[in-house]
């Protein structure tokens, strides 16, 4: 079992100041799973991290994936093809293709659930492995 992150709660857990970051802590200490990153969630952290946080707090994300802390999952041709498919079918929630290749990598990876603070998109999207995505931290 894996817990798939989306960019709030990596950013929560990387800035101890944010508003988010004892729970998404609590959540990730609670679960004790392996933490998989879908690759294009990297661009939008390395965008927030850089502008909110500064190269140190990057750098040290980065050191935290090469010591194993978090694992990526990198996409696939069939992947794309499901992103454009989700894409589509939502078009009026403008997901964009972060938030679609995360509820694919649930999908791929068949799990459940996902860490997100983005309540809105991730609650009205059905993914094809299950009825609902099981949203955390609660």
């Amino acid at each position: 079992m894996a817990l798939i992150l989306d960019t709030g709660p990596i950013l929560a857990l990387l800035d101890a100041g944010d508003p988010d970051h004892r729970r998404c802590l609590a959540m990730v200490e609670a679960v004790g799973e392996d933490l998989v990153i879908p690759a294009p969630v990297l661009v939008e952290v390395d965008y927030w991290v850089l502008k909110l946080l500064g190269h140190d707090a990057w750098t040290t994300f980065v050191e935290d994936i090469d010591r194993g802390a978090y694992r990526v999952h990198h996409l696939d041709a069939n992947d794309l093809v499901r992103i454009a498919i989700l894409e589509r079918t939502y078009a009026t929630l403008d997901l964009g293709f972060v938030d679609t290749a995360v509820i694919v990598t649930c999908e791929r990876l068949d799990e459940p659930k996902v860490a997100t603070l983005d309540r809105r998109d991730f609650s009205v999207v059905r993914p094809r492995h299950r009825d609902h995505l099981v949203l955390l931290p609660d």
